[in-house]
């Protein structure tokens, strides 16, 4: 069993079971695997709840059809919670935080907080960054090369979309490789930068305070050159205005929110998905120019700390709700698990695939952790089937939306602000290229929505604006972006219910 996986369910039974505090827990991966070949979906709860007469007819003892081994067969207490879980009309309900486990295969790769390194740890990671950096651009494993992956020249990276959290998570893998590469430095990784706390002063000295790239990355960018990026050096804001600018853009905020939600999700909608991309973007926007800029960012050496502690909060997020073996992470989704299998599960240009980075052999010093002593999960929603119980509390938050901005539109990353007779209540940072129309993903994905979580007295009563800004823009011109030419945005306001 994995640290992850909810130890086997009790054979009691549960009057009022829901999916995702009970219900996912009664198929095992190889009862998944046995009924997908056959055309069953077993793993998510659309599949269950449109399989569910079936699968209990199937299940119910004493004469049994499934599982077809002993083993697995359900007892009547089971068969019975099943039952009710139909008969209450399938509630899909929220996660219960799940109690870590002893695992017995140890993790091969431990990654800590940067800021705690001792000081043999620091200059091994010194050692290792310095000699990728004094590789020859040109060359494959070159700080250079590795960093264009992501922006300019390759633009292969995955933004706003299901493949965002592996394709990151492959490319921080691959990155620790390459700087295992370097002669004495095998045993290294990546430590990580926790956003919240301030930029550790480690990183404000070289070789990770800046870079100076050594050669053009836009001049072999496709389909089009792009110039302005050479003569170039990394830049960043100030200690200080880095943390007021993660405050300001609701990046701790939004880590939060997504720490608590009961399902994955997808961008732009709902779940643990959304809150963190969103996080992610404001994050970049935090740091500085560079980082702000999807084209270069990822030459900042802080990019990589930044992101390793992204994939810790993954991580976390997977332990607490039970998803990180493939079969508990595909209970967390809905009808859209296509992205976990081939054709759509690649992670270009890298071999791995978007199904083989769910189940991490990386560890890391700390989890943010929920504990089963603490209740449920979140699965706030706008609307809910009818046929459930469900309830305002004046605690739920208002989700207010920024609906369908076309970022094809806008030259770069942007900033939404919120306005509450007109002084910003709330800011979120979006992260992009700046030339939008030329990265394939952007393209795929060029209607967005920001989200905004507020508490009803920050609102109520108050007249409301909307506004989007283009950080870096000169006094003179303006930093103001015009609403009409961003696809004339809608606004949808919601009071978040909870099934109950």
């Amino acid at each position: 069993m994995t640290t992850t996986e909810k130890s086997p369910i009790v054979d009691q039974v549960v009057a009022a079971p829901t999916y995702l505090a009970d219900i996912r827990f009664f198929f095992r991966p190889e009862d998944v695997e046995h009924m997908a070949a056959k055309g069953i979906e077993l793993g998510t709860y659309d599949g269950v709840r449109n399989n569910a007469l079936s699968i209990h007819a199937q299940t119910a003892p004493p004469n049994a059809q499934m599982p077809p081994d002993a083993e697995g067969k359900w007892s009547a207490e089971r068969s019975q919670t099943f039952r009710n879980w139909i008969v209450n009309g399938f509630p899909l309900g929220t996660a219960t935080p799940v109690e870590p486990l002893a695992n017995g295969k140890p993790p091969t790769r431990l990654r800590k907080n940067v800021a705690t390194l001792s000081d043999a740890e620091f200059d091994l990671l010194t050692a290792a960054f310095t000699g990728l950096m004094a590789r020859d651009p040109g060359a494959a494993d070159s700080y250079f090369a590795l960093a264009g992956q992501h922006g300019l020249p390759k633009r292969w990276c995955l933004h706003h979309e299901d493949r965002y959290n592996p394709w990151h998570r492959q490319y921080l893998r691959v990155f620790e490789d390459a700087l295992r590469s370097v002669p004495g430095c095998e045993k290294v990784t990546i430590p990580y930068w926790d956003i919240a706390t301030e930029l550790p002063d480690r990183l404000q000295h070289p070789p990770f305070d800046k870079y100076v790239l050594p050669a053009d990355p836009g001049g072999t960018a496709t389909p089009q050159p792009v110039t302005g990026f050479f003569p170039y050096t990394t830049q960043r804001f100030s200690v200080a205005d880095i943390a007021q600018n993660v405050t300001d853009f609701g990046v701790l905020a939004d880590i939060a929110t997504s720490l608590t939600q009961s399902l994955w999700g997808s961008f732009n909608v709902n779940g643990y998905q959304d809150f963190s991309i969103q996080a992610h973007d404001g994050g970049h926007g935090s740091i500085g120019p560079t980082m702000g800029n999807q084209n270069v960012a990822s030459f900042d050496p802080v990019f990589w700390f930044f992101h390793c502690n992204l994939d810790r909060l993954w991580l976390s997020w997977q332990t607490h709700v039970g998803a990180t073996t493939l079969t508990g992470f595909r209970s967390t989704l809905g009808q859209n698990t296509d992205w976990l299998k081939t054709p759509f599960n690649a992670l270009p240009p890298f071999s791995a695939t978007a199904d083989q980075t769910i189940e991490s052999e990386v560890a890391y010093d700390r989890l943010e952790l929920i504990s089963p002593a603490e209740g449920m999960l979140e699965n706030l929603a706008g609307s809910i089937d009818a046929v459930h119980t469900f309830t305002f509390r004046s605690d739920n938050p208002v989700s207010v939306r920024v609906k369908g901005i076309d970022r094809l539109k806008i030259p770069g990353s942007f900033i939404v602000s919120l306005l509450a007779d007109g002084e910003p209540v709330a800011k979120r940072f979006f992260f992009q290229p700046d030339d939008p129309r030329n990265c394939a993903t952007c393209v795929q994905h060029g209607i967005v929505n920001i989200d905004f979580r507020l508490t009803q007295g920050q609102i109520l009563d108050r007249t409301l604006s909307v506004r989007i800004d283009l950080p870096g823009h000169s006094e003179e011109i303006g930093t103001a972006f015009p609403l009409a030419q961003a696809g004339n945005p809608t606004i949808n306001a919601r009071l978040l219910v909870q099934e109950v």
